[in-house]
């Protein structure tokens, strides 16, 4: 265990070279499997986090204060760094500044803060729209401010200017929060190879890629990505997709009256998942081992 703040950590592992493969995460639970299977480092999904903690889309229903709290959660039940969703700072740039205040404080390691119109949608949905280029500017600049006067961690500047104002906008918003002080880029939703290639020859900083099924941008071997010019791979939608699929399948089952042993883990590591074996070695340290 290091003494490392996760900040540290998560810039230590971000300046590999490599692109490291980030499964995504909605709750404690799934933080935790997530940090128990290997992986250095996970997401808060804004989308996986609306629909788990409120069962409604990602589209600015979910507040600050509620995303905050599920943040708290999911840092507090893994030892590996996490990046917060911090939506479009959720008001003015003195929002920006306290919401990457706070979620330094809950424990992440970076918080995302992205330029699009508030209420926001979820990158690879209809409906998108970008604020100007010197609005989305000030964001970034105010949750510059925040990191520099104290709060440790780091900042993830997204853009969404691609899908309304085309990819040189994009690559000029990007170009322009690592001129900021933004320590790693994402521009959501390239649409190629070709594209994603030129947005990070033409950016030059730490590059996140965005994978989601059935979204605008390639499924890529994280090989390939590296050799794109990618530093880690978001997965925000697969574990929380295989997970649904899991559970509709087992309600089916059970609906026509039957039980769905075979989709279950077996109750043994289902209690180690959860943590119960770990739980109860630590208990025993303080048994009465008295006669």
């Amino acid at each position: 265990m290091t003494n490392l703040s996760p900040a540290a950590r998560l810039k230590q592992l971000l300046a590999e070279d490599t692109c490291h493969v980030m499964p995504c995460c909605w709750d404690a639970l799934s933080a935790k499997m997530i940090g128990d299977a290997g992986f250095g480092f996970t997401f808060m999904s804004g989308f996986a986090v609306s629909a788990s903690r409120i069962g409604a889309p990602d589209t600015g229903l979910i507040s600050f204060g509620e995303m905050l709290d599920q943040g708290r959660n999911i840092c507090a039940a893994t030892d590996i760094p996490v990046i917060g969703d911090g939506d479009t700072g959720y008001g003015n740039a003195l929002n920006v500044r306290r919401t990457v205040e706070q979620y330094a404080r809950a424990g992440f390691g970076a918080v995302m803060i992205e330029d699009q119109v508030s209420p926001k949608r979820c990158g690879h949905t209809k409906g998108k729209l970008v604020v100007a280029r010197e609005e989305a500017f000030n964001r970034i600049r105010a949750a510059v401010d925040a990191r520099e006067a104290g709060a440790d961690i780091m900042i993830l500047a997204r853009t969404d200017a691609r899908h309304g104002h085309g990819l040189d906008e994009a690559i000029d918003r990007a170009k322009g929060f690592s001129d900021l002080g933004a320590d790693i880029l994402f521009v959501e939703a390239p649409q190629s190879e070709t594209e994603m290639a030129r947005l990070t020859s033409e950016a030059a900083g730490i590059h996140m890629a965005n994978l989601v099924e059935g979204g605008a941008t390639p499924i890529l071997h994280p090989d390939r990505l590296h050799e794109l010019g990618y530093n880690f791979a978001a997965y925000p939608l697969t574990l929380m997709s295989a997970a649904m699929k899991a559970i509709q399948a087992s309600l089916a089952e059970m609906a026509r009256r039957e039980h769905p042993a075979d989709r279950l883990l077996d109750f043994a590591d289902l209690r180690k998942a959860v943590g119960f074996d770990a739980y109860y070695e630590a208990e025993a340290a303080y048994s009465d081992t008295r006669d």
